[in-house]
């Protein structure tokens, strides 16, 4: 897990223990499968045996009860027609007269079937999530030739240190165990707070690849180990660069982390906090709108669609 920077959470994953019960019950001598094996047959079998389900979930004042799942391939999924079916029959079942709102992501597939059920049923509003819409923005906003390579190169940076466990090892000891991959529930916000986090520790590690116990490590001579300290220690652009990143997308991050928060329903506030994170996006960027100009378009090429 350190050698290859996993993610702590990795053991609570519901697989993590029978493995380890399976693992323990072999004699001595166990092998485990070859690289190939797993890439190939193994893979292949695991594919064949997975299945992809849509969940229903009620909610109503009395709480969110789960109501059904359907094994979804990507058949069910891509054919609009079969989506429509499940969802209007969950309509049906649960009486039109009951249902105000169905909430979906907003994957083409769904925007559509969102549409059509607004068609025939005209009491019932259909609504993108919230949080996955905003999930998508930071996407968006990350493939931008600007962010796209700023968060290329941090990966890079990143990977090699999680990637080494010498390396891993004396980060930690220099930030005193802080972090500088969060992993969190969505994969965009967890790259951007990643951002974050190794700006914060901007000082730390430009002292650490300074250190003579690097400069003199088996690490500081290897084609990785050189590239990532001259873009930590040399790099102009580096730095400001990522500082720039966090600037456009920190108030998005903090719209995203308030609306996925489970304590505090922000329906009736989600509108308002979306304007003032624009705002602070703008501001960040001394209200020239060359800087936040493409970030706001990004933005609202999805809330638009939020919005109707």
């Amino acid at each position: 897990m350190y050698s290859k920077g996993l993610p702590f959470n990795t053991v609570n994953d519901p697989y993590w223990f029978p493995m380890m019960d399976v693992v323990a019950n072999f004699e001595l001598g166990f092998k485990p499968p070859s690289m190939h094996k797993l890439r190939r047959w193994m893979l292949k079998e695991e594919m064949e045996r997975s299945r992809c389900l849509i969940n229903f979930l009620v909610n109503s004042p009395a709480g969110t009860w789960f109501m059904k799942s359907i094994e979804a391939s990507d058949t069910i999924i891509k054919n609009g027609e079969l989506m429509f079916k499940y969802l209007d029959e969950v309509v049906e079942e649960i009486g039109e007269e009951n249902v105000v709102q169905v909430i979906t992501d907003d994957a083409s597939n769904y925007v559509n079937v969102g549409m059509r059920l607004m068609e025939k049923m005209r009491r019932l509003w259909w609504t993108p999530c919230a949080a996955h819409c905003i999930d998508l923005m930071l996407e968006d906003i990350g493939k931008l030739n600007f962010h796209a390579t700023t968060l290329s190169r941090t990966r890079k940076v990143v990977k090699f240190i999680y990637g080494n466990t010498w390396v891993l090892s004396l980060m930690r000891t220099f930030t005193k165990n802080h972090e500088l991959l969060h992993p969190t529930i969505t994969q965009f916000d967890t790259t951007f707070l990643t951002l974050q986090s190794l700006y914060k520790q901007k000082q730390t590690l430009i002292a650490m690849f300074f250190l003579e116990k690097w400069c003199s490590s088996t690490w500081a001579k290897k084609v990785e180990g050189v590239k990532t300290q001259s873009t930590v220690l040399f790099d102009p652009n580096f730095w400001p660069h990522v500082a720039f990143c966090i600037k456009t997308t920190i108030s998005l991050v903090s719209v995203l982390r308030e609306v996925d928060s489970k304590e505090i329903p922000t329906m009736g506030y989600i509108y308002e906090l979306m304007d003032s994170g624009k705002e602070n996006i703008a501001f960040s960027c001394g209200d020239m709108e060359r800087k936040y100009g493409p970030i706001w378009r990004k933005i609202d090429a999805r809330w638009t669609l939020q919005l109707h």
